[in-house]
């Protein structure tokens, strides 16, 4: 079982920047995969950063060049840098981790995420 609590999220304008953070806990060492997904009003959830275990990282072309994911492996946490944000990245952003082998999925709560003015 793995636990996941984001933090981070809250009410920003236009153009200005947060960073969210997902604290996994429990049995981290079988995590291979660590996503940011979100959800707005009214749409489907879709994926903004993933951090594979070897530190690879991927984003959708939506995000990229404005969001940044890292980690901290020491603290098992993972971190979403999001800068020049716009009124369409309001959403709950939630965190996700993928196991090794047997691809057991794991969800935090979400935090959300607000842009405006």
């Amino acid at each position: 079982q793995v636990q996941l609590v984001e933090s981070g999220g809250g009410l920003v304008q236009p153009g200005g920047s947060l960073r969210l953070s997902c604290a996994a806990s429990g049995s981290v060492d079988s995590i291979d995969y660590i996503r940011w997904y979100r959800q707005g009003p009214g749409k489907e959830r879709e994926l903004v950063a993933a951090i594979s275990n070897g530190g690879s990282t991927s984003y959708p072309h939506s995000v990229k060049g404005r969001f940044t994911i890292s980690r901290n492996t020491a603290k098992n946490t993972v971190f979403l840098q999001m800068n020049n944000l716009k009124p369409e990245d309001t959403a709950v952003y939630y965190c996700n981790a993928e196991t090794r082998i047997l691809r057991n999925q794991y969800w935090g709560q979400g935090t959300q995420v607000t842009i405006s003015s």
